[in-house]
């Protein structure tokens, strides 16, 4: 009954501030002033204002938004720590083997690396392979991380 009276006494003053507005020959002000001060009592008449004060003057309703919010909440706070656990990837971080094996190799080497392929002849615009040895120290660096 308060909240209905507070709208017709907010609308009320609303319409009295659009006929000044008129008065003083601003007529497109005037009407967009009475329309801000129609939807108060608009509200009223379509129940929106009973039911607003109905779920606000409810302890239910809010042990209910409370349970929402802790809900939110912990999906949040479970989302971040599995994040930061994966670190930052979409997988889960594998922890290095001490005993690597020694056909490890990285993930984006080239077939050559693998040894699947033998010697290929280079085109005009590249330069030819170089030897492997070449890359003895690469290998002793990769073998010493497990990869």
């Amino acid at each position: 009954m308060l909240a209905e009276t507070i709208c017709s006494a907010a609308s009320a003053a609303g319409l009295g501030i659009a006929v000044v507005t008129a008065y003083r020959r601003r007529f497109l002000a005037a009407a967009r002033i009475t329309a801000y001060s129609l939807v108060p009592v608009g509200l009223v008449l379509t129940g929106v204002v009973e039911w607003l004060t109905g779920i606000v003057f409810n302890p239910t309703v809010w042990i209910g938004f409370g349970l929402l919010g802790l809900a939110w909440l912990i999906l949040f706070t479970t989302r971040a720590v599995e994040r930061r656990s994966l670190g930052g990837s979409g997988k889960p971080a594998k922890k290095a083997k001490a005993g690597a094996s020694p056909e490890a190799v990285a993930p984006a080497a080239s077939k050559p690396s693998l040894g699947a392929a033998g010697p290929t002849t280079p085109r005009r615009d590249q330069q030819p392979a170089a030897p492997a040895d070449d890359f003895s120290d690469i290998e002793a660096i990769l073998k010493k991380h497990g990869i």
